[in-house]
């Protein structure tokens, strides 16, 4: 299995919640899995079908992704309890495709992620 080349935002420095925001994206990019990081009631609002709710289903799709190459996420921004990051992503075959993730969370510590809301 090749492993992701992955460029972080810039916009990370010394901020913590900046830095989950972008682990997050990256994360929902290349189909990973990472428990801490949703709330048991998730809800996954994709551009091209039906929300999907609840952490086991949001975890399901997130396995059926397909792997890139790469991922550069130009940035990675949060603000209470909203955060937000984007970039692009390039596929094995080349193709690239860019990416946003708006994300809600539980709390304004903004380590656990109520919502997402994914365009592309």
């Amino acid at each position: 299995m090749n492993l992701t080349q992955v460029q972080g935002s810039k916009d990370c420095g010394n901020s913590p919640k900046n830095k989950f925001v972008q682990d997050v994206a990256v994360a929902i990019e290349c189909g990973e899995v990472v428990p801490d990081a949703f709330s048991e009631d998730v809800t996954w609002e994709l551009p091209s079908t039906e929300p999907v709710s609840g952490k086991s289903t949001v975890f399901e799709h997130l396995g059926s992704r397909p792997r890139p190459h790469s991922v550069t996420v130009l940035h990675a921004i949060s603000h209470g309890k909203v955060g937000a990051a984007s970039g692009e992503v390039t596929l094995e075959n080349g193709q690239t495709q860019r990416f946003c993730h708006v994300f809600e969370f539980t709390n304004a510590k903004a380590n656990c992620v109520a919502v997402v809301r994914s365009y592309n």
